[in-house]
């Protein structure tokens, strides 16, 4: 906590129902002056809907929400800001047509109807600088940056509207080790002029390293909130769910062996993001490709899919050739691949549930070009209850079910399916809570179990040390080193971040 103590954000009492389903009943908190705040909580505990209150998307049914001694009506987002409450969403909200700079200044209150570009230059080349794109150019189209670097910009954006209140909705979710670390360091910049900031993060490790006390719900009521110099993530993840963590089992060593090799790639090339990729992937297994934004594993992903028509080398399934470039002929060979980005390239947000889990098996479900409703039944009772997710929901849309369960839903395509031998996934619990992070874990080794090959991609050690049986480690473009079986936290980091170690540094 800061050390004036001085509490600048209090919310009492917040209740918010949407239909029969009361998403919030009674949850209270307070957030100092200067205090980074953490709210954590698993899929459907009520964080989002309290960041909804205080940026102004939803009214309360029942509480009130005070700033600075004062209760305020915030009813709506321009409401919110002109309150002094800034919001970096979970979904970006950057437009890709405009430059960075213009998106800088979109939104911004202040600003007016006149562009004053010129005279913001300044202030604008700072906000970049003090979230470490001092290598951006702000008349830069935002179109020509990674979802990374404009995730970074959104951040700026929102440190620059001078907020009394500051909410961070899993602002590193799509950010490497090394660009989060600029994020943390212009949060406590932030902090330390007074303001209050709300940290809403899945990462726990980040969570207990940055902020100052965290809130945890759970079933849409507060159930704690302490200082984290008490708390481990264990502990922490205890508060979220109730019970202790459970680790799932891998295969190693004699039982690792198996079948041959599914999925065969050699000298696999992106010009300028892969080079001379091979690797060999047998059945029943959970492989897991570890780097940095930029390491070219999501590359990987990409073209083995057959999703990048400028990839080269030779791809192989069950022995059978894959042309590269080529998603239909990967698709046919039994590659089916899970984006890092389920709302662009994966999900039909405003369609059922039904439809989203059976759309890429329509053939399985279909009698001459007609949906068969005894086939279509039969499929997505098997699919609803493989995923674990609530049959009586399969008609809603899947904008309404919480991002966990949203990514379930997703990956849940290539689930139980017969003609699917490898399921490639990136980064597949991305902004996902530690509970629905736990579920897809558990949907993946049971595909594995089931004779399928996963290969997932992850910057993060937690889920590569829990999940993966075998752990290829990349940096800029090239594979460090196999590892098969156990293997230390700290050298995965140092080969995703630094690539292979000097024979000098081997020996130390």
């Amino acid at each position: 906590m800061s050390a004036t103590g001085e509490e600048l954000v209090r919310v009492d009492d917040l209740t918010k129902s949407f239909g029969s389903t009361r998403a919030v009943h009674g949850a209270s908190f307070g957030i100092a002056a200067g205090e980074i705040h953490a709210l954590c909580g698993h899929n459907g505990a009520g964080k989002s809907t309290v960041v909804k209150m205080l940026s102004g998307q939803e009214t309360p049914d029942a509480g009130a929400i005070r700033i600075g001694g004062d209760r305020l009506d915030l009813h709506s987002r321009q409401v919110a800001q002109r309150s002094g409450v800034a919001l970096v969403d979970q979904e970006l909200s950057v437009v890709a047509s405009l430059t960075v700079a213009e998106n800088l200044m979109l939104g911004d209150l202040r600003a007016g109807w006149l562009n004053r570009r010129r005279a913001a230059g300044p202030r604008l080349r700072a906000l970049l600088d003090n979230v470490g794109l001092g290598h951006v150019d702000l008349d830069q189209p935002l179109s020509e940056l990674g979802i990374g670097e404009r995730q970074l910009v959104e951040i700026a954006r929102a440190l620059g509207q001078d907020a009394r209140l500051l909410i961070l909705d899993e602002p590193t979710a799509t950010l490497s080790d090394v660009e989060s670390e600029y994020v943390y360091a212009a949060v406590r910049a932030v902090a330390a002029t007074g303001r209050a900031i709300l940290f809403v993060s899945h990462r726990l490790g980040e969570v207990l390293g940055l902020c100052d006390r965290v809130t945890v719900m759970r079933d849409g009521a507060v159930v704690a909130t302490t200082a984290v110099a008490g708390l481990t993530i264990d502990s922490l993840i205890v508060q979220m769910l109730g019970e202790a963590p459970h680790r799932l089992r891998k295969r190693t060593g004699r039982e690792a062996e198996g079948p041959a090799e599914v999925l065969n790639v050699s000298g696999l090339s992106v010009a300028g993001r892969v080079d001379d990729f091979s690797i060999g992937l047998r059945p029943g297994r959970v492989y897991a490709l570890a780097g940095q934004l930029g390491s070219g594993a999501s590359e990987v992903l990409r073209a083995i899919a057959g999703l990048v028509p400028a990839a080269t080398g030779d791809i192989e399934v069950d022995g059978v050739t894959v042309r590269p470039g080529h998603p239909i002929a990967a698709t046919r060979a039994g590659i089916a691949f899970v984006s890092n980005d389920r709302k662009s390239e994966g999900l039909f947000l405003d369609k059922p549930i039904s439809w989203n889990l059976l759309a890429t098996r329509l053939p399985a479900v279909t009698r001459w070009g007609v949906i068969d409703r005894q086939r279509w039944s039969t499929a997505l009772t098997r699919l609803v209850g493989l995923c674990g997710l609530d049959g009586k929901r399969s008609a809603d849309s899947v904008r309404s079910l919480s991002g966990g369960n949203q990514q379930k839903v997703f990956v849940g395509r290539g689930l139980g399916r017969s003609d699917v031998r490898v399921l490639l996934l990136d980064d597949p619990t991305r902004g996902v809570d530690v509970g629905g992070r736990a579920a897809i874990h558990v949907l993946l080794r049971d595909a594995a179990d089931r004779g399928m090959t996963v290969l997932f991609s992850s910057t993060e050690l937690e889920e590569l040390l829990d999940l993966a049986d075998v752990v290829i480690t990349m940096h800029k473009g090239v594979v460090v080193r196999r590892h098969d079986g156990d293997v230390a936290g700290p050298v995965l980091l140092r080969e995703m971040t630094h690539g292979a170690a000097t024979p000098a540094e081997e020996r130390r």
